[in-house]
């Protein structure tokens, strides 16, 4: 098994570089420093070099209000670059994980979304990773991975936010209606390479165990961090941000990892070590 890995330099695409390393499987990680995969003559160049047999596809534009104005240069990553990846992946017969999101939901109701329920994204950010979705659909031995609420020892996220407020702030407000389920990159990246081990294709939904809102987030974190925050609730129509948010992220988990909680307590003593 040869693994190519986009995105390497992100939360997800590093962990999983990681795991790879840490199960002696060959691997190349790209980045935009060493790929373009919004160029089809990058694109190629890295595949007639490597020749992978699997494409684990983490890179992407995860920028949610700021693509609501910046459409031309988020659909070129999420859209025209998955389309180059998959071309060239078809060309060799390589398998292909593609990363999605709890975005391609409209968030309505309360009921935790299935694989087989249909999207229907109400931010522009959700409206490409759908479209790559269906672009990755052309290739059988493809997966199809949607998460949610990421965080990772590489790279910026909820947890290193509050954390970070919490140094200059003695009370926050977060959002209490939302909600969905937090994303531990280093305990997703461990399901991936099971996956792609076990040729498990088709459409997933992997994330951490339990349902809360970002409220509850911020209280759990604080709560092992030893932080006295004190922590209050605002609702989503009171927080305006550029992008609609999804209410409901619930997604039924087809692989469940750990309880959040105990993914929390790893990543904060992960992050202590990186300090």
């Amino acid at each position: 098994m040869k693994v190519l890995v986009t995105g390497a330099k992100g939360q997800l695409g590093y962990d999983v570089l990681r795991v790879l390393e840490e199960k002696k499987i060959n691997h190349l990680g790209i980045d935009l420093g060493d790929c373009d995969i919004t160029k089809r003559e990058d694109v190629d160049k890295i595949f007639n070099e490597y020749k992978p047999s699997v494409v684990i596809h983490c890179a992407a534009y995860t920028a949610v209000d700021k693509a609501e104005d910046d459409k031309e240069v988020c659909y070129n990553v999420n859209v025209n670059g998955t389309r180059n990846l998959v071309d060239a992946s078809k060309k060799i017969k390589a398998d292909f994980l593609y990363i999605s999101t709890d975005y391609v939901f409209n968030g309505k109701g309360t009921i935790p979304f299935k694989v087989t329920d249909k999207p229907e994204p109400i931010n522009y950010y959700g409206v490409t990773k759908y479209l790559g979705e269906e672009i990755v659909k052309e290739i059988v031995n493809s997966y199809i991975v949607r998460i949610s609420w990421v965080f990772g020892v590489n790279g910026n996220n909820f947890i290193k936010t509050v954390l970070k407020l919490a140094e200059t702030k003695n009370e926050l407000s977060v959002v209490s209606d939302q909600i969905g389920s937090p994303t531990y990159t280093y305990d997703l990246a461990y399901a991936l390479i099971d996956l792609i081990s076990k040729k498990q294709y088709g459409i997933h939904h992997i994330t951490n165990k339990g349902y809360i809102s970002w409220y509850e987030f911020a209280k759990e974190i604080f709560k092992q961090a030893n932080r006295g925050i004190k922590v209050n609730k605002v609702l989503t129509k009171d927080y305006k941000t550029k992008a609609i948010r999804p209410l409901n992220s619930r997604m039924v988990k087809t692989i469940e990892l750990r309880d959040y909680k105990d993914s929390i307590n790893h990543y904060l003593e992960e992050i202590k070590d990186h300090a």
